[in-house]
């Protein structure tokens, strides 16, 4: 229990810090120029972990991450400037609010999973909540701006998604999967930004903090959490943490831009911080669906391709009829579970009656 809160906690990061984007990019970085700043932001966090861990991808691994860096960076940033330039700042963070709704559908999709009721409550209030928080009377509706604004929020819950259904090859940690996605986010940015905004803009000291602060802190340090989580956690208590993100943005506007906050506006922050917290409780698996305490092994990895072993503990594998028999469940701290008591009405041992040997 405790490990999976710490597993919920440090995923919550992740989201708490680009919530911080807003006000960073408002007072540090130069106007105008948001594809380079997300190209900023990405590609040398991307080539800093790449230095670090120093580790390439191999095989199917190429495309693979070349794929999810797509989705997560490649295509996510672009669509999600191009939205928060058409739409005012509250709707496009209630369009990126509905991303646990598309979370479930490819969690079934997908994953072959049905997510319990208490992730369904929390993936219908979550946006409910933010929409009470940041939108206004006269929020206006650009149709490019949404369509940008959905596919963006797509582009991330299918990276999401894939990132939970792959995992990682064995043998590579976080970081290295962390920094191949940003590597090919970046590099796909570049050629977009080029080409919408020209050359580069020379970053003054202000604009050099802010690159600082979004590169190692909200990408580098918030994506390792947030593949961390979706490679622990099922993806859809994952994604309702995404509402930290506009809920931050708001608060810090609140604490530091001195913005007033409504009572709806706070009765709309209960709502999400709620749904948030019951997007975390496990639900109670129905007919067809999969339990989703255990987090399955990588594929490829010791833990999926190892056969099992002996309940005796003698180092061999299983037998057969061994490996077919039903595994001694755990308790919920982990403890192994208390030997069973024998029957008091029993027969002794020896005086049972034997079962006759199949001829």
């Amino acid at each position: 229990m405790h490990r999976r809160w710490t597993d919920v906690a440090l995923t919550a990061v992740a989201p708490t810090t680009w919530g911080t984007t807003y006000l960073v990019t408002a007072e540090l970085l130069p106007a105008d120029r948001p594809l380079w700043s997300g190209a900023y932001r990405a590609l040398p966090a991307g080539l800093l972990l790449l230095a670090l861990t120093r580790h390439r991808p191999h095989g199917a691994w190429w495309w693979r991450a070349a794929l999810l860096g797509a989705l997560n960076i490649g295509a996510f940033f672009p669509l999600l400037f191009v939205a928060a330039y058409r739409l005012p700042g509250g709707t496009a963070a209630v369009l990126g609010a509905t991303q646990p709704l598309l979370v479930v559908a490819l969690t079934v999709a997908a994953l072959g999973t049905r997510p319990g009721r208490p992730a369904l409550l929390a993936a219908l209030a979550a946006p409910l909540g933010v929409a009470l928080v940041v939108l206004r009377p006269d929020a206006g509706l650009d149709l490019l701006g949404v369509a940008a604004g959905l596919a963006g929020t797509a582009a991330m819950a299918t990276g999401l998604v894939l990132t939970r259904r792959w995992g990682r090859p064995a043998g590579v940690g976080t970081l290295t999967a962390t920094s191949w996605q940003l590597v090919a986010g970046g590099l796909l940015i570049l050629p977009v930004a080029a080409a919408v905004e020209g050359a580069p803009p020379a970053p003054d000291q202000p604009a050099l903090l802010g690159y600082a602060w979004l590169g190692l802190v909200g990408t580098a340090l918030a994506y390792a959490l947030w593949f961390r989580g979706a490679a622990r956690l099922p993806v859809t208590r994952v994604s309702v943490l995404g509402a930290l993100s506009p809920l931050t943005a708001a608060a810090l506007g609140w604490l530091v831009l001195g913005q007033a906050l409504s009572p709806l506006q706070l009765v709309g922050f209960a709502v999400a911080v709620a749904a948030m917290v019951l997007g975390q409780l496990p639900g109670r698996a129905g007919p067809g669906e999969r339990s989703d305490r255990l987090t399955p092994a990588a594929p490829g990895s010791a833990a999926e391709t190892a056969p099992p072993m002996s309940p005796a503990g003698a180092g061999r594998p299983a037998s057969a009829a061994e490996a077919s028999r039903p595994a001694l469940s755990r308790r919920a701290d982990g403890a192994s579970p208390a030997p069973r008591r024998p029957d008091p009405a029993a027969p002794p041992a020896a005086t049972r009656p034997r079962r006759r040997a199949a001829a």
